[in-house]
């Protein structure tokens, strides 16, 4: 389901990229631009933040960890943490 959700922000990322180089342009002079753009930059939001939510290389969604941090003691106080493998 992540794979499809992160297609899904790709593919709203990409239709509101188009319809904002679509808006900045005259294709469709008896359009208001900003009857284009609006719609646009929500679209795009919309998909960068599915794209966000659902993770990829180094995202917000990605919170496996292999190693594990154990804290270094000196007395009673932490000094540090280590890591260490499972």
């Amino acid at each position: 389901m992540n794979f499809k959700n992160k297609l899904l922000g790709y593919a709203l990322a990409g239709i509101g990229l188009a319809g904002l180089a679509t808006a900045t342009g005259n294709m469709f002079p008896n359009i208001p631009k900003l009857a284009i753009l609006i719609p646009s930059m929500i679209v795009t939001a919309i998909g960068v933040m599915i794209m966000i939510v659902t993770g990829g290389k180094g995202g917000p969604g990605k919170t496996k960890q292999v190693e594990k941090e154990v804290p270094i003691y000196k007395g009673k106080e932490i000094v540090g943490y280590r890591v260490e493998e499972n």
